[in-house]
């Protein structure tokens, strides 16, 4: 793919996800300004969670693996903020980091998921995966719920792409960073829901445990 802009966070950007940003550190508006001056529609850059560190300042580690967002919207705040508005739309591996100029860069490349492979390529088998999965992260967040971690919302549809609606429930998930991070580097869908099975064994065992 090449060299990209990036946007570390504290947070991790799954594909089909909205982030919504205040951008307002100067080398990010900076980002943001030659975003607005690039020849294209739909302006991208990529997003990383930063490991170690802090989002402000630099001097951070950050996670080799991320996801592209692609802007939909920017609106000047005032002459120091700007407010954006931002949607994952695929994987990417970093190869390497190159030095900020002024914000962070990396070259990187597409990282799409791989077949997974025998029976579980199969559509049916996999929308029954999802299905069921659906019903744990229903669960869990009824939990997060309780103990006052979510406010109580509809759960959404999660749409008809098999692939990204695995994201989606990693999106859902009462789930931390670090296993936000390991479920977007799954190499299949069916080992993120495998993944996701083990992660929400953790979270609901914490979540009962609260709210005893």
């Amino acid at each position: 793919m090449g060299v990209l802009a990036m946007f570390p966070l504290g947070s991790v950007l799954l594909p089909g996800e909205l982030l919504p940003l205040q951008v307002f550190e100067p080398r990010y508006r900076q980002l943001v300004i030659d975003l607005l001056a690039d020849d294209v529609n739909d302006p991208e850059f990529g997003v990383t969670l930063i490991e170690r560190g802090h989002e402000v300042g630099g001097g951070d580690q950050r996670s080799e693996v991320g996801t592209v967002a692609r802007v939909v919207r920017i609106d000047a705040i005032d002459e120091a903020r700007y407010a954006l508005v931002a949607v994952g739309v695929r994987r990417i591996r970093v190869n390497s980091w190159l030095p900020d100029d002024p914000y962070p860069l990396a070259d990187v490349e597409d990282w799409p998921d791989e077949s997974s492979g025998g029976t579980d390529t199969d559509d049916g088998d996999l929308d029954t995966r999802i299905a069921a999965s659906r019903v744990r992260v229903e669960a869990a967040r009824r939990l997060a719920v309780e103990v006052g971690d979510l406010a109580e919302a509809e759960f959404p549809e999660l749409g008809d792409d098999p692939t990204l609606a695995t994201y989606h429930l990693v999106s859902l998930a009462p789930v931390g960073a670090a296993d936000r991070l390991r479920l977007l580097a799954a190499e299949t869908p069916t080992a993120r829901l495998d993944l996701l099975d083990e992660a929400l064994d953790d979270a609901e065992a914490v979540l009962r445990f609260r709210s005893s």
